[in-house]
């Protein structure tokens, strides 16, 4: 057979046959299990939940400690050396920090392990007892990780905390857990410096030196009477002074992690070891040849349990941690000095994971970058998308064999350079990823994205997309450490009855359902149960459906249901969620008022899309805001918002009928979306209760 024939109708065919095996496979079973009856479903590889993935290890600490031995010599924690720190001052009088860093500086498995012991021996000569708390207040880095192993080695529980927390939340959670000892950073030293007034059990600080950032010790000593020592310190306390170790069991408390506040105060969910083990152990079931050569980028915050948990998968299988920051991710972000490569480019990792805001942002840098070259580079971007958007979508006729190789090299090539070349796979967590989005990383990474779903008190546990699921729109099976079942809910009219698939509340089972919230029983027994057969439920409050392969959809969430005047039920995060996927929005939140009729919106304008669009029409504006307050520019953005949302067929009364364009950004610093990046409601209705009003007048 011709060579070239051969390499376009032999992955047909062989595409043929597996797709045949796919569309049948069963990637999830129903279970008989016991509480409350509803529909459930368990992994079909797995009858009974997993607790350890490995024989005789039943902890997290056992855990890292094996990994360290076993992988003695491999690279473990890796961070970049800070060459210069540089301010810039913009033509409008701006400044901007920018950064010039050097390359990849490693500690190996057995150095991290020795890092660790001396941390824990320290920590002890410092007064610390098994029986007080830590909290860990700092950005991700490797001695974040030195910090949480170094207390387990102790038996001592972790409090978890943002580095962008607000000082009421902060307050909170450390007087909360009535914590003695907090490790942070030299950033987050000032911030404690300015409560140290309202915080009642802190003893000792320990403060980790940054490069180019002054720590300001003498104001802190001046203001409090902590203990205050520094992380080299208290490591060569311990080197010059070991202890024996105090080693946990899998019931004791590893962590108290705060949820991040969407609404409210923040709350402590306590994970025992055994909790964290399970979803460690489940996932390193799911991803396939995860192992000592796999590299990956750590720059999400380690307060949050979706990379606590993935940098401790990466740790169990052998894999390089290499540590950044969103504001360095890239050769263009925000802090990077130009001339200087970004985060990805030099580590080239393998694996990633991201939450949806960020994964938007690099496919809108991707086509604002395509946009901006125009003419022959533009129309073969999208002629090479299409063949190969067609491809991964199930047609034949789409651009398989030689012709995905020409378009890999071509052009696709230059986009997965942007994450440095490497990436195998994604993992997706932490909001829902519009289909969108998950098709244009798909074709432009090359890479698969694993939609995951789970929840802080499910340990991150629920669900996970497998590695040859295509699918769009749905976040997988149930991983093999938990049971998935739907409940009714009638008030929403979501039924287990319903055809063609069964719909309802969310409720999870299983070894990586989390103890409950610290000092907080009333809430805990609100959302969780424990069953006739001695298993722990959790109640997420999230709707979902279940495909006939087992696999589960989010398509709704009690607490963001609204009625509106006439009876209608809008679903808040399911029609932003649609709208967003208009190239003119960074960020939107929908409001429904109760005593109205029809929904408003607020949405965050996406700079360079509106400034383009304003160009390309000859309206002339001064700024940002400026532009923002123009009405052709409204008309422009709620036409937008008005064809995403036709698309999907919703209903009018659920399409926003007035909105308003907002220049500024949401950030965690502003307080108004999480560290996570999600919505919190109540925070943007009190920033912007003049505005709604206006709205609905």
């Amino acid at each position: 057979m011709n060579p070239y024939l051969a390499s376009i109708f032999l992955p047909v065919i062989i595409s043929l046959i597996l797709g045949t095996r796919k569309s049948n496979k069963k990637r999830g079973v129903p279970v008989d299990v016991g509480g409350e009856p509803g529909y459930a479903i368990r992994n079909y590889r797995f009858a009974n939940p997993v607790e350890s993935h490995w024989e005789g290890i039943s902890t997290i600490a056992q855990l890292f400690e094996q990994s360290c031995k076993k992988y003695a010599y491999m690279p473990l924690f890796g961070s970049r050396k800070l060459i210069s720190r540089d301010t810039e001052v913009s033509p409008d009088g701006r400044s901007f920090e920018k950064l010039h860093l050097g390359e990849y500086e490693w500690l190996s498995y057995g150095e991290a392990f020795k890092a660790v012991c001396n941390f824990a021996s320290g920590l002890t000569h410092l007064g610390h007892g098994s029986d007080e708390r830590v909290a860990i207040f700092a950005d991700t880095r490797a001695e974040w990780q030195i910090a949480l192993q170094g207390c387990f080695r102790r038996n001592a529980t972790v409090v978890t905390i943002y580095a962008s927390l607000g000082e009421g939340a902060l307050c909170h959670s450390l007087n909360e857990t009535e914590v003695t000892t907090v490790v942070c950073g030299s950033k987050e030293l000032k911030k404690l410096i300015d409560i140290s007034g309202q915080l009642d059990t802190v003893k000792r600080v320990i403060y980790i030196n940054e490069e180019g950032v002054s720590t300001d010790v003498s104001l802190a000593q001046n203001n409090s009477s902590w203990k205050l020592s520094s992380f080299e310190e208290v490591q060569k306390l311990g080197q010059e002074n070991p202890v024996e170790p105090v080693m946990p069991l899998a019931s004791d408390v590893a962590v108290i992690m705060y949820t991040s506040g969407s609404t409210g105060l923040p709350k402590g969910v306590m994970m025992t070891h055994g909790n964290v083990l399970a979803t460690v152990s489940a996932v390193m079931t799911i991803v396939p040849g995860l192992g000592s050569k796999d590299v990956y980028l750590a720059y999400l915050p380690l307060a949050h349990i979706l990379e606590l948990a993935a940098e401790s998968v990466l740790i169990a299988a052998g894999g390089a941690i290499g540590y950044g920051t969103p504001l360095t991710l890239t050769d263009t972000s925000n802090k990077i000095k130009k001339g200087t490569k970004g985060d990805s480019s030099v580590l080239k990792p393998t694996l990633m994971t991201a939450v949806p805001a960020i994964l938007d942002r690099v496919r809108d840098g991707v086509r604002k970058n395509v946009d901006t070259k125009g003419g022959m580079a533009k129309r073969l971007f999208d002629i090479s998308y299409q063949r190969r958007l067609a491809a991964i979508n199930g047609s034949w006729f789409g651009a398989w064999g030689l012709e995905k190789l020409l378009w890999d090299f071509v052009v696709f090539r230059k986009v997965r350079a942007i994450l440095g070349g490497r990436i195998r796979f994604l993992l997706s967590g932490g909001a829902p990823l519009s289909g969108d989005t998950q098709r244009f990383i798909n074709v432009c990474l090359g890479a698969p994205i694993g939609q995951g779903y789970g929840l802080t008190e499910t340990c991150a546990g629920g669900a996970f997309s497998e590695y040859d699921d295509t699918s769009v729109g749905r976040v997988g099976a149930p991983l093999p450490c938990v049971y998935v079942k739907l409940i009714d809910w009638p008030e929403g009219g979501y039924l287990t009855t319903d055809k063609p698939m069964p719909r309802g509340e969310i409720v999870i089972g299983g070894p990586s359902v989390t103890l409950g919230y610290f000092k907080n029983e009333e809430k805990t027994n609100e959302v969780y149960k424990v069953d006739e057969r001695g298993m722990r439920w959790f109640y997420t409050g999230d709707i979902g459906r279940f495909h006939p392969d087992g696999c589960l959809e989010i398509i709704d969430r009690k607490k963001d249901i609204v009625k509106l005047q006439h009876g209608e039920y809008v679903s808040l995060g399911k029609v932003e969620a649609v709208l967003s996927v208009s190239p003119y929005v960074d960020n939107i939140m929908l409001h429904a008022d109760p005593f109205h009729s029809y929904c408003v919106a607020l949405v965050v304008a996406s700079h360079h899309a509106l400034e383009n669009w304003a160009s390309n029409k000859g309206i002339s504006y001064s700024d940002i805001s400026d532009l923002c307050k123009k009405p052709e520019a409204i008309k422009e953005v709620q036409n937008s918002l008005v064809k995403a949302a036709k698309e999907v067929k919703l209903e009018k009364f659920e399409i926003p009928a007035k909105i308003e364009l907002l220049s500024e950004p949401w950030t965690p610093e502003s307080g108004l979306v999480t560290a996570a990046l999600k919505l919190k409601r109540e925070n943007i209705r009190k920033a912007y209760a003049d505005n709604l009003k206006k709205l609905y007048s």
